[in-house]
């Protein structure tokens, strides 16, 4: 049995220096894959961050050969271009899951619900936040009130 460590990411729909964030997060991901016997990555698809994530930890789990990882997109509801392009979903992530929490809660808060239980199921959440507005601002405050383990691209 080997032991597994969760990482789940937030940031800012939008980004406004992109090739210096894709560097951080790549460089961090190469750290953890190598520190680690195994990471699940959690990560949304609702902005540029989430995308630049995901398409970052493909790339380096490819570039240093490693298996020891999986990338699972955590939707806070089901949605509809899911339902319409699942397989194609289900071939881009390694899993693919409804948050149980978030499922049935009005569409908007049901992000909030989904990222603070991504924070509460994570051994290190990772921030990419630069101003004290948003989504992920909020998720930052949380995660750090429940002291989590916490990186922030930013600070």
């Amino acid at each position: 049995m080997f032991s597994v460590y969760t990482v789940c990411f937030f940031g800012h729909r939008q980004i406004d220096d992109f090739s210096l964030v894709e560097q951080k997060i790549e460089a961090l991901i190469d750290k953890l894959l190598n520190e680690h016997e195994y990471v699940e990555f959690l990560v949304g698809r609702d902005g540029e961050f989430d995308q630049l994530v995901t398409s970052a930890i493909l790339r380096c789990r490819k570039r240093l050969d490693m298996a020891n990882c999986s990338i699972t997109w955590v939707m806070p509801y089901l949605k509809s271009d899911y339902i319409k392009n699942r397989e194609s979903y289900d071939s881009y992530y390694d899993s693919v899951e409804v948050c149980e929490h978030s499922a049935n809660a009005h569409p908007k808060s049901a992000i909030q619900i989904r990222n603070r239980a991504m924070v509460d199921r994570s051994d290190l959440c990772v921030f990419c936040v630069t101003d004290k507005r948003g989504g992920a601002y909020q998720t930052l405050r949380y995660a750090k009130k429940s002291n989590a383990n916490i990186v922030n691209l930013f600070e």
